[in-house]
Parts: structure tokens; C-alpha cells; sequence
């Protein structure tokens, strides 16, 4: 591995792999070289004349912009697969007792300790490193004292990845929310020159939601915020439309089961939206509003949501997706109907995942694509390996084919942090027993019982 990569004037080569670089301008090649110094990205191309560059060989190999998640409470993380068969919330219908409102949210969130926010934080963040997440807006509302938001943010830097802190309200007479934001502003974001970056968070179902607004937008902040029909907004859109309170520096994630009224103000107005496939279709959002985005023409992003319900990592948000809206439009087919829209292709998810998780980020200016002059967040995707050789599409491989065990290698910012598939700088003995004893409390805490079986 070459040494100190991302540090300033170290010049590396990426050598002869299968370059996917999502850049139209830059364009894709069987075998490509990608040539990075310090944290950017210099060049791209066939067969790239780079004296003195240390080289890596990048042959069996696709090379592709990591992945960006656009919503995760990554403050659950103990409480994986705690939720595996719960809903979002008790609608009074079957199957609803055991929910995501009632355990998570009002009984086990309530008595997270900053530690366990800590770790909850630098576990998630090097779990989605190792499965080639190298971004994420992070949603986690546990800002339950200062002490909780500094722990929060401390983990997101301690794992030396790319995030978007949503700062975000907790529970209990701690909580200062938003009066924090010019402490943690002014201590954590004050240079745009860096992996951290600041979002505000303003939930339509507090009723101080347009105060929060006003001062993201007071303090020039995108405002990330959960949107779900069936919780009472199906037209709320519309109202906050006709109160000339939408733009494009608002996120709606999930945006299920709302009016078609508030997909056209979503359309107008340039609001961005990030869907979670597989959670909303388990825990009963409603079906994940793919297609009613595509035919507003809104190009959505991708996000994991809770670990306590399904895994983190973006092969399975890409094969979500790509199966879902092709399953609907084919059921479609079969039924008669010949005005049909487009299939989705392995290409479109791979730029939900990437290019346009980072335009929700509002990052695009730094990352998503393997662009000249963009910072270096690049995955090598092994396609020689037992699951995916031979080669023969190099998106249909990404998307139809591949797991997170085939990735190989993980740049962020031009520095290495998992090399020929193994996580670099990390003690997981260490965080696992770490994290099992915060469990254990979180669980002992709430007094909720852990069902092992």
C-alpha cells in the first residue's frame, strides 16, 4: 500500500482497472488508470503517464466514486436487528404493536448516554466504510444535552469519513435544541475544507418546524426532514407550498404516500428527496414513492435509515430499487398497459447512489463522480471474484451481482482506509465488546428485554 495517502503532493496511481466514472465528460473505460494527488483526483484515462507515482494495480477490478447515504440514525447501531419484524408506528391495524415510534423512539433513544452515542457513531461509520459507504448524512436525535451532540460529532470525526451532521433535537430537560447550533457551528464547522459538514434538522411533526427552518436558512444550512403520508402530511406539502416555504435546500426522506399535489410543489420548487427501499417497504411507510418521483421528474437519492430494522450497506439499497420499480412497471406490462414508463436501469441506481447522493448532500461540487479536480472517494470493486467473474457489464455487475465482500479497496479524500479488504485502523475485538456492553445497558436502561430467538 503506498504511504501517506491523502497527504499533500503524495501522487498514486490506480492502474488498469474497469473505470466507472459517472462524469459523461470523463467517460468509462475497460481498462483505465485514475491518478490522484493528495486528496483530488488529477486524471483520468487510458494508459496515464505518471512518473514517480506510486502505482497500484488495480487489474480484476472495478473503479467507481463511493457511495453516498443520504439518511441514517447511525446512533442505533446497538440495537441492530433489535426491530427486524416492527413497523414505523402502532396504526391500530394488524401487526402493529411492536413499532419504531414506541421502542426506539419514546422508550430506548431516551436513555442513550453520550458514550453510547460515541460509539454507536464510530461503529456505524467504519461498518459503511467497509461496505464502501463513503459518505453519510447522519439523522441521529439523540441530542439529548450539548455533552450528546459533542459525542455525536466526535465519533463522525473520529472515523475519518465524509459526513453531513444533521444537528437534531434529543429528549429530556438537557435538551437545548436549536440553541446550540452557534456553539457547535462555530467549534466543529468552521472551515468548509474538511470532511465534516453541517445540515439542520427541523421535523415537520414538531410544531416549531418553520422556526428551525428559518434558522437553518438564517445560517445558509440545507434542512433535512422526515416526511410520511400516512403520519398526517400526506398534504402537508401543499401547504408549506402555498407558504412559499419549500426549496432546494430542503431533503424529504421517504416522502411515501403523499399527494399528488405535493408532488408537483416538490417538482416546482426543486426539493430534494432520499428514499430508503427496503425500510419503507418492511416497516409499512408505504411503497417507497420510486416511481412517483421519476414521473415528476425528481431524480431521488438513497439512504439505509435504522440498522435496527435492515442492513447499512448500498448493495442492497441498489438491488431495491432496481427490482421494485421494474417489478411494478412489468406488472404493468403483463396487465395490458403499453404507455409505460422507463425501466430503471443498473446505471440509473448506481447514479442515485453516487452522483445524486451527493447533489442532496450538497456536495456535489467535491464528490460523486471520478471527476479532475473532485476530492479522491473512490471504491475498487473486486469483479474477479467467485461471484462476479467473468466480467461482461460492469454496472449490471455493481448493482445484480456484487455484496459488500467484494469491496476491495476504500479511498476517502484521496487517503486509503480499507486496503485489499481489510479495514485499516481498527481495533474491532475492542469496539465489539464496547458495543455489546452498550447494549446491554441501552436494553437494561429502557427495560426492554433482548429476543435472542
Amino acid at each position: 500500500m503506498p504511504r501517506d495517502t491523502g497527504a499533500s503532493h503524495r501522487r498514486y496511481l490506480l492502474k488498469g482497472g474497469a473505470v466507472l466514472s459517472m462524469d459523461p465528460q470523463v467517460g468509462n473505460f475497460a481498462r483505465g488508470d485514475v491518478l490522484i494527488e493528495g486528496k483530488r483526483i488529477v486524471a483520468v484515462g487510458a494508459n496515464l503517464h505518471a512518473p514517480g507515482a506510486a502505482i497500484i494495480d488495480a487489474a480484476g477490478m472495478i473503479v467507481m466514486p463511493g457511495f453516498v447515504d443520504t439518511h441514517h440514525h447511525q446512533y442505533q447501531t446497538a440495537l441492530r436487528s433489535f426491530l427486524s419484524d416492527g413497523l414505523l408506528f402502532n396504526d391500530g391495524l394488524p401487526h402493529g404493536e411492536k413499532n419504531y415510534l414506541d421502542y426506539i423512539h419514546t422508550r430506548l433513544t431516551p436513555v442513550f448516554r453520550p458514550e453510547d452515542a460515541y460509539l454507536a457513531e464510530l461503529v456505524s461509520s467504519l461498518s459503511q466504510l467497509d461496505a464502501g459507504v463513503t459518505t453519510v448524512v447522519d439523522t441521529s436525535q439523540v441530542g439529548h444535552t450539548p455533552a450528546h451532540t459533542d459525542a455525536v460529532i466526535r465519533g463522525l470525526q473520529d472515523a475519518g469519513r465524509r459526513a453531513v451532521f444533521v444537528y437534531s433535537p434529543g429528549a429530556g430537560p438537557g435538551n437545548i435544541f436549536p440553541n446550540d447550533l452557534q456553539r457547535i457551528r462555530s467549534r466543529y464547522f468552521s472551515s468548509t475544507d474538511q470532511l465534516l459538514t453541517l445540515a439542520m434538522g427541523g421535523e415537520v411533526f414538531d410544531p416549531a418546524f418553520r422556526t428551525y427552518w428559518a434558522i437553518g436558512r438564517q445560517n445558509g444550512l440545507p434542512i433535512v426532514t422526515h416526511l410520511v403520508g400516512s403520519l398526517g402530511q400526506e398534504t402537508l406539502v401543499e401547504q408549506l407550498a402555498s407558504e412559499g416555504l419549500l426549496g432546494p435546500d430542503l431533503v424529504f426522506i421517504h416522502a411515501s404516500r403523499i399527494s399528488e399535489g405535493s408532488w408537483q410543489a416538490i417538482a416546482q420548487s426543486g426539493v430534494n428527496v432520499s428514499i430508503a427501499a427496503p425500510i419503507e417497504m418492511t416497516m409499512r411507510h408505504g411503497m417507497p414513492p420510486i416511481q412517483s418521483a421519476l414521473d415528476h421528474g425528481v431524480q431521488p437519492a438513497l439512504s439505509t435509515d435504522v440498522e435496527c430494522t435492515m442492513t447499512a450497506d448500498f448493495f442492497t439499497q441498489m438491488r431495491t430499487v432496481f427490482t421494485l420499480q421494474r417489478a411494478l412497471i412489468n406488472e404493468r406490462a403483463v396487465n395490458g398497459e403499453t404507455n409505460l414508463p422507463e425501466l430503471l436501469t443498473c446505471r440509473d441506481v448506481i447514479r442515485f447512489a453516487t452522483l445524486e447522493g451527493a447533489r442532496v448532500a450538497r456536495l456535489a461540487h467535491k464528490i460523486g463522480s471520478l471527476t479532475p479536480g473532485k476530492e479522491a472517494d473512490i471504491l475498487l470493486l473486486r469483479s474477479d471474484a467467485l461471484n462476479v467473474a467473468p466480467l461482461n457489464n460492469v454496472p449490471g455487475a455493481v448493482v445484480t451481482l456484487m455484496d459488500r465482500s467484494n469491496v476491495d479497496t476504500v479511498i476517502v479524500a484521496g487517503r486509503i482506509r480499507k486496503w485489499r479488504g481489510a479495514l485499516l485502523d481498527m481495533n474491532w475485538t475492542r469496539l465489539r465488546a464496547a458495543l455489546e456492553a452498550s447494549r446491554d445497558y441501552l436494553l437494561r436502561a429502557a427495560g426492554v428485554e433482548r429476543m435472542l430467538f
